[in-house]
């Protein structure tokens, strides 16, 4: 299984199954341009305060990207912009925002409309780990809004630009999960279901229109993820792991090669590809049932 997207650091804490969390109301803060650049690319990183969206920025910005960062820590953002601008001269923007909320993802859709963004990574996201039945029933929803809804949103945002254009970059971030059922992680493998499967079918919609859509499928990578989803990391395997940075790098090569999905690490390619298509159903998720049952922190 998995692992993705960077703004599960994002995600609040875990509310009471009988009660709708009640979100606070956010006030938009207009992006900020950290320096002016000369630089004629942007790209726009959701969850970009840490782990494999920070990694995207860093990569990006050696590219002489101008960066749209996006996450709800403002603070983290602010020091990673002020870093990548110092270091690359480049431009760069923080947003401050929510993107499991409607007010949120409004916010980042009116930024792409500027139609600007030449490259969008669709990095937000999180995971729980548990029993399904025990969990509450909002924070799965939540799950849902992040690494599904506010994907859609965004993507279709960007795309009208791009489409007029005729060019431009969107890489949404899967997992190996997509690829397989996970007890324990139902909910979280459900979305990276569809976010692979969105993102292929798109593929194939606007590549005659000089737009790619890649799925970037990572497996097991160290960040704020396993601690956002209660997972221990001792009890995670040590094969097939890769850094936030490999993953960025494999990621941007992939798309700028016009690939469909990209996932890093060979093991995980094996996996994802040989051993779940050949392996009967009952015994992929029987597997994966074992061992996310008992990887919990």
């Amino acid at each position: 299984m998995t692992e993705t997207e960077e703004s599960t650091q994002e995600a609040a804490e875990e509310q009471p199954a009988q009660e709708k969390p009640k979100r606070k109301k956010r006030t938009e803060t207009p992006a900020v341009a950290a320096v002016e650049s000369p630089a004629k690319r942007r790209a726009l990183v959701t969850g970009a305060s840490s782990g494999i969206g920070e990694a995207f920025a860093r990569q990006l910005a050696k590219k002489r990207y101008d960066l749209v960062l996006v996450a709800r820590r403002r603070e983290r953002l602010e020091k990673l912009a002020a870093e990548l601008v110092e270091a690359h001269g480049i431009g760069a923007e923080v947003l401050e925002t929510d993107l499991g909320g409607s007010e949120g993802v409004a916010m980042v859709e009116r930024r792409l409309a500027c139609g600007d963004v030449d490259l969008l990574v669709n990095n937000a996201g999180f995971a729980t780990r548990g029993d399904f039945a025990a969990k509450s029933v909002w924070r799965e929803l939540e799950q849902i809004d992040v690494n599904v809804k506010a994907l859609v949103a965004l993507t279709h945002a960007v795309l009208q630009p791009m489409l007029a254009k005729k060019q431009g970059t969107i890489i949404n971030v899967g997992s190996t999960g997509s690829f397989q059922p996970v007890p324990y992680m139902s909910t979280y493998a459900a979305t990276k279901a569809f976010v692979l499967h969105f993102s292929e079918g798109l593929h194939e919609e606007v590549k005659k229109h000089g737009v790619t859509v890649t799925c970037l499928c990572p497996g097991y990578v160290m960040t704020e993820f396993q601690q956002v989803a209660g997972l221990d990391r001792n009890k995670i395997p040590s094969q097939g792991r890769v850094t936030p940075k490999q993953v960025a790098e494999a990621a941007l090569k992939g798309a700028a090669d016009g690939r469909a999905i990209v996932i890093p690490g060979a093991l995980n390619r094996t996996l994802a590809t040989g051993f779940v298509r050949m392996t009967p159903r009952f015994a992929v998720r029987r597997i994966a049932g074992t061992l996310f049952k008992n990887a919990g922190a």
